[in-house]
């Protein structure tokens, strides 16, 4: 019995209900270990073994989540700094949210991916949160996820209306512009190529009114493209310009790893940040610093300036 060709929708599917890759990973590898010491009592008239799996699956997330709390950004947690001066002291505890590298994984297994939908996700109780994932993205029907759960189909009906209206209310069904538009392309482009160059209005220009920037494990975050250009400004006094940014994508978003200057001309890796692009602007970014996230991404550490020139 061959369970390799589940694991990365299993590892979606664990993501989207714990917002951790790595917690996703570990419990896809808990699921296989418990399916395959199991597989002697697998009853194929009973369900198809992608089905198995996932109930497997779902009970390991649900216990995993027994008593934890949800996994935030920094804008879930508080009101919006007014000083972008202020002091960014990390916060490590807090067990952020983290992003989705869709490099590693099959396109088909990335739907309903965007930060801001799993962000609101996380508001949900755990089983609403599996009702919601399992009918809604992975289409099983209201039967199956009632076994699944050990509840009656009315149930998981009546469980999946109000996931939607939470969803809807926390900002989590806002639709945004696929990362292969050719607007969008054309927006990160733009970006880019001001962010090289350090230019404050050029990226100030290519913001909403209303962008927000946050920065786990920094809880503090800013509204609105003035407060966004002056950290930008912040930035870019304190590190220099000359950076170095390559495109890839993250949670079916356009995304950017940067890379800070350092003497010599090489560039090591500083950021991943995550865009949301709507109506032609970037309405948020969220940069990610943690190491176990850019690990994730299997990022080089360190660029030089030929191996940079050759990659554009």
């Amino acid at each position: 019995m061959d369970f390799e060709p589940y694991r990365g929708e299993l590892v979606a599917y664990c993501y989207r209900m714990l917002g951790s890759f790595h917690e996703a990973e570990d419990l896809v590898q808990e699921t296989m270990l418990r399916a395959w010491k199991a597989r002697d009592r697998y009853d194929a008239t009973r369900a198809s073994v992608r089905t198995w799996l996932y109930r497997i699956a779902t009970n390991a997330c649900l216990t995993a989540l027994e008593g934890r709390a949800r996994r935030p950004l920094p804008s879930g947690l508080g009101a919006p700094g007014e000083a972008p001066g202020a002091p960014l002291t990390e916060v490590p505890d807090i067990p952020w949210l983290q992003p989705f590298p869709d490099a590693r994984f099959d396109a088909e297994v990335r739907t309903d991916m965007r930060l801001a939908l799993i962000a609101a996700m996380q508001l949900l109780p755990p089983r609403q949160r599996a009702v919601l994932v399992l009918r809604e993205v992975l289409q099983f029907s209201a039967a199956e996820v009632a076994e699944q759960l050990g509840t009656t189909a009315a149930a998981v009906n009546s469980s999946l209306q109000r996931a939607r209206a939470a969803v809807a209310d926390a900002g989590g069904a806002e639709e945004v512009a696929e990362p292969d538009d050719p607007g969008t392309r054309a927006v990160i482009q733009s970006y880019v190529r001001a962010f090289e160059a350090a230019d404050i209005p050029a990226l100030v220009r290519l913001l909403t009114d209303e962008a927000v920037l946050e920065m786990p494990p920094v809880p503090l975050w800013y509204r609105g493209s003035r407060d966004y250009g002056l950290f930008m400004d912040r930035v870019f006094t304190l590190r220099g310009p000359g950076w170095a940014v390559t495109s890839l994508t993250a949670n079916g978003q356009p995304a950017l790893a940067a890379y800070a200057p350092e003497p010599g001309g090489s560039h090591r890796l500083h950021t991943l940040q995550v865009l949301t692009v709507t109506g032609g602007r970037v309405a948020h970014n969220v940069v990610f610093a943690d190491p176990r996230v850019l690990e994730a991404f299997d990022l080089p550490q360190r660029i030089s300036s030929d191996e940079f020139r050759q990659a554009r």
